[in-house]
This record gives structure tokens, sequence and C-alpha cells, in this order.
């Protein structure tokens, strides 16, 4: 085993585990990795809690409880995640206090049918930071267009923010200005900015994907050479529009009144072509001040055989960009990718959630008491 990710911390890169369930809370599994991997947050989203609890394991209590209160599968879903959040929370809240408020995170997710919505997005992230009642939860919203005011809504009312599913630059920098414009009106309000964090969470693998499929289908040597590029010269970009907007004067205001950076977080960083590195979204996205959320095994393939050699996005602008530019020149659009990646974003989630709702509402009927 390397320490690389006791070096990845010292270099800034708060490291977080994109997984949770029940099994991970109650084995001790999650504070061993805490402890002894270096692991200072967790996300999570619909197909992690679909997975989880459509894996059984500890929930038939509770889920028996739940039928026999006669509660409707939403409110069962809710229950259920948000005690997983709630207890992972407490596990970490050591580290919370420890970075004073930085770290020690747990994200949740509003419900992903909701993505088009503003009004019902908003509702919806106060329920849940009502119901989990942890100051170190992240509320996850994803960067639709709906998804932009409700994201300057709730941070204006104080509530910690994780804006998920961001795939473009542009996109990207409307995210950020939603946040200060939260911070601007929880601070007209009289709020402590000190304690409101966000993360931008910026997707990286999945573009890969869908940039590399289209190179494949040019065929051309030219477009060959291209493969594995696009995703993280268009992170290494996001970190350059974050340096940009996070030393402007409009931020230097909100510095003063001790608001907090939204930091980078690099989401989707486990590597889906198995011609690539299974490390590469961790060691070539090293940056200060950026959170990497990792799955397990590229967690475990990070501690056992990275190379972290410092800060690899230092530099790397000006051949990022070029190698983007490449990319359209082939005639594959940038936008038309990023719009895919964002809708099939929000249809995957909203399908994980589909499928936990159907899974959870056999359980309730499997374990309802018999009537008599």
């Amino acid at each position: 085993m390397t320490d690389a990710l006791k070096r990845l911390s010292e270099e800034g890169v708060a490291i977080w585990l994109d997984d949770l369930s029940r099994k991970r809370i109650t084995s001790g599994n999650l504070a061993e990795l805490i402890d002894q991997q270096h692991v200072v947050g967790v996300t999570t989203n619909p197909s992690i809690f679909q997975k989880a609890i459509a894996g059984g394991d500890g929930y038939e209590q509770q889920v028996a409880d739940l039928a026999a209160r006669k509660v409707t599968v939403e409110e069962a879903i809710r229950m259920i995640t948000t005690a997983d959040v709630r207890d992972a929370a407490d596990i970490l809240r050591p580290v919370f206090d420890a970075t004073q408020g930085q770290d020690g995170r747990v994200s949740i997710e509003v419900d992903p049918r909701l993505a088009h919505e503003t009004a019902a997005t908003v509702a919806e992230a106060k329920q849940l930071a009502w119901l989990v009642d942890r100051p170190n939860t992240l509320i996850k919203i994803p960067a639709t267009k709906a998804g932009l005011p409700a994201i300057t809504e709730v941070i204006g009312k104080g509530i910690s923010v994780n804006v998920t599913l961001i795939f473009s630059l542009e996109r990207y920098r409307e995210v950020m200005d939603a946040y200060l414009a939260g911070l601007e009106k929880a601070k007209a309000a009289g709020l402590d900015l000190s304690k409101i964090y966000s993360v931008a969470s910026f997707f990286v693998s999945r573009v890969d994907t869908e940039i590399d499929k289209r190179l494949e289908a040019l065929g051309t040597d030219e477009a060959k050479a291209l493969k594995g590029k696009a995703a993280l010269a268009n992170a290494r970009l996001a970190y350059e529009a974050y340096e940009e907007v996070f030393s402007s004067d409009r931020w230097a205001a909100l510095d003063k009144a001790q608001a907090n950076k939204q930091r980078p977080l690099w989401a989707s960083t486990g590597v889906k072509d198995p011609a690539y590195k299974d490390t590469l979204y961790v060691v070539d996205l090293v940056a200060p001040g950026t959170v990497n959320t990792m799955p397990e095994a590229t967690l475990d393939a990070t501690a056992d055989h990275g190379e972290v050699t410092g800060n690899t996005i230092a530099g790397t602008y000006d051949r990022s960009r070029a190698e983007i530019e490449a990319v359209e020149k082939l005639g594959i659009s940038y936008d038309d990718v990023v719009q895919v990646l964002e809708d099939e974003g929000v249809d995957k989630f909203e399908t994980a959630w589909n499928d936990l709702l159907k899974s959870t509402e056999a359980e309730l009927q499997r374990l309802a008491p018999s009537e008599g």
C-alpha cells in the first residue's frame, strides 16, 4: 500500500466516498474508512440508495415497522434514506468539527422527479434539511435550468447545498453565479455566511464515455488519438473558471462577510473504460480546494497504486482548451454532448428512484402484518 490518499489530502483534495448503505454504517466500515483511508465525506444519490435498499441488508425491521404504520412508499423511502444519512452524519461529526464545517459532510438528493420544478425542489430541500436535522448535511440539487433559481433560494435560507449533475463549463459558471446570489440573499437576511457551505459536483468519466463513443464512430487516427482526453480537459477548465470567480470583486465582498468558497467536486470518478488507468480521474485532477468523491473500488485503487505527484491541474489550461477544440473540429459538438449527458443524468436518477419505489413497495407488502 502506498500512502497516496494521505498525499492527496495533503495536496488539498478532500476524499469523499461515493456510496452509503446501512451495512456500511452498522458494521463499522464507514468509521474505518474515515480512520484509515482519509475519507472525510460521503455522497449519495438515488442509484446508491436503490442498490443499498434492494440489497436489503439491515433494512428489514424498519421496513416492517413502516408497513405496520401503513405509510406511503414515498414516506417510507424518506424515512429510510434520511435515517442512513443522519447516522452517517453522526459518524462524520468529529471530522466536521475538526475542519470547522468544511468536511465531515453527507449529501442527500431531492426527489429527482422534481428536477425541472423550481418551487417543488426548494420545498423538498427544506423538508430534507428538517428531516435529517444535522448541521453537516448537504442537500443535493441538480444543475438543471429549474435547479439554478432553487439553488439561490435554498442557499439564501442558510441551507448548505451540493449542486449535482454539472457537465458543461457554461452551466458551471451559472451554478457559481446562483451560489453567490444565494449568499447575497442570505447576507441581506442577516444570516451567518460562515455557516453556509456548498460544493459543485462536476461529472468527469461520463464526458469521456460519450465523446469517446463519437470519436470511435469517426474511426480516424486523429479521432482515436483524442480518446480519453476530453473529460480531464473539461474538468481542468472548470477549475480555471472556479479560480476566476472566486478571485472576483463580487466574491471579495462576500469573502469579507466570512462566506465560504463553493468547492469543485469531481464526481463520476470511477473509470468506465478498462483501457484507462483506474486512478485516472483522481491523480490527474489534483488541485487545492477540490473534493474527489470516489466509489470504493477507485478509493482502493488509489490507496494501492495511485501516484500523486502534486498539482496536476496548474498549467494545463491552454492544452485543455486545445483538446476540446480539436474534438469540436472533428464535428463533435461540445454543447450537444453536455446536453445529452445532463438529460441522461436526470433520467438515470429518475429511473433509479422509480426502481427504488417499486422495490420498497414490494418489501412493504411482503412485511405488512397480516390482518386480524
